[in-house]
């Protein structure tokens, strides 16, 4: 789907890596974006660049809250529809199963599925009324990765709410889900993961913002963004998007 701005988009998880950079791209671009993430933030104005971002803190620990907040913030802003809501935001974990503590298990469930379902139900009315379009962001580790075991489950299902989704809202409202690979952001650090240079081999976050950003605009209902798709395919980004 191609937007031709004005356009409403919010954006979850915004407050780093992929998610800041794609609020600040999006709002460049002419589009009213509304910004979540669980920080508190004094002054939005040091975080996100030039364009109309309205910032609200949305603590997707608690799904249904953060629903609400969210729905009240398209409310106060007129929003009577919505083109683009990208669901971004996550959390991890890394380590052996077992060692794995049981509030962690539930910290990813709640923020990696349960919040994306009840936002996505929340928005739904909304996104319908645009004929508008959900994103949902997996990660290529729903097929299974070793020591992420709950976060891969977690992405396995929101996949599986995807499909659905599809079939549901066909012919009414565009849903995709969206898989980046490893990319060079904070949460592997935040998860536990020490990666010392490796993590130089994974993706820049502005080269998968630029990826993710382009991947909208395809017709595949559920696509990769791997490092090497990543490059591969940036070129097919168009320019005023890029960096």
């Amino acid at each position: 789907m191609k937007f031709v701005p004005p356009c409403t988009v919010l954006i979850t998880g915004a407050t780093d890596g992929i998610g800041l950079l794609l609020a600040n791209k999006y709002a460049s671009i002419g589009c009213q974006v509304i910004a979540t993430g669980r920080q508190f933030l004094a002054s939005s104005e040091d975080l996100f660049g030039t364009g109309d971002i309205t910032y609200v803190r949305a603590d997707q620990s608690e799904p249904g809250k953060a629903a609400k907040t969210i729905l009240r913030a398209m409310e106060e802003l007129g929003w009577a529809g919505c083109d683009l809501a990208i669901l971004n935001a996550g959390i991890g974990w890394t380590g052996d199963p077992a060692d794995e503590k049981a509030s962690e298990i539930d910290a990813q469930i709640a923020v990696n599925l349960r919040a994306p379902v009840r936002i996505a139900h929340a928005l739904a009315a909304r996104i319908l009324a645009s004929n508008g379009h959900l994103v949902l962001i997996g990660s290529t580790a729903h097929t299974g990765a070793a020591g992420f075991a709950t976060y891969a489950a977690t992405k396995a299902g929101l996949r599986g709410f995807a499909r659905s989704l599809q079939e549901e809202w066909n012919g009414r409202a565009w849903v995709q889900i969206i898989h980046p690979g490893p990319v060079r952001t904070s949460m592997h650090e935040k998860a536990g993961l020490k990666l010392g240079l490796a993590r130089m081999m994974f993706t820049h976050p502005r080269r998968a913002a630029n990826a993710i950003m382009a991947a909208t605009t395809r017709s595949d209902s559920e696509q990769k963004v791997s490092h090497m798709a990543s490059f591969w395919r940036g070129w097919r980004i168009p320019r005023k998007l890029r960096p």
